[in-house]
């Protein structure tokens, strides 16, 4: 069955730097952009990076841009967010997906990332 396993969250200072991946199962994954999504505590779940297909294009919130990056490898069924410069305002669950598993309802676990000194 489809899994996203999101890991590599933890405690960050400000500015601090947090390698987050996702692996993915159960479907054809080199066949599908990846999203990343966070969600902090009393807000709405937000978009914060895409990467198509063969990882060679990436879009990205106006929020984080410049400072974090997304990418995958189609080998290990795996994409990855880099964020740098981290600030409190990233506190959230970050999760990847894809659109078609969206709208099918499905989402991991997430990740927990928590920026503070």
């Amino acid at each position: 069955q489809v899994q996203l396993v999101e890991s590599g969250g933890g405690l960050v200072q400000p500015g601090g730097s947090r390698r987050l991946s996702c692996a993915a199962s159960g479907f054809a994954f080199s066949s599908y952009a990846m999203s990343w999504y966070r969600q902090a505590p009393g807000k709405e779940r937000e978009l914060v990076a895409s990467v198509t297909i063969a990882g060679g294009s990436t879009n990205y919130a106006d929020s984080v841009k410049g400072r974090f990056t997304a990418s995958r490898d189609n080998a290990k069924n795996t994409v990855y967010l880099q964020m740098n410069s981290l600030e409190p305002e990233g506190t959230a669950v970050y999760y990847c997906n894809s659109n078609f598993l969206i709208r099918s309802g499905y989402w991991g676990q997430g990740t927990q990332v928590t920026v503070s000194s």
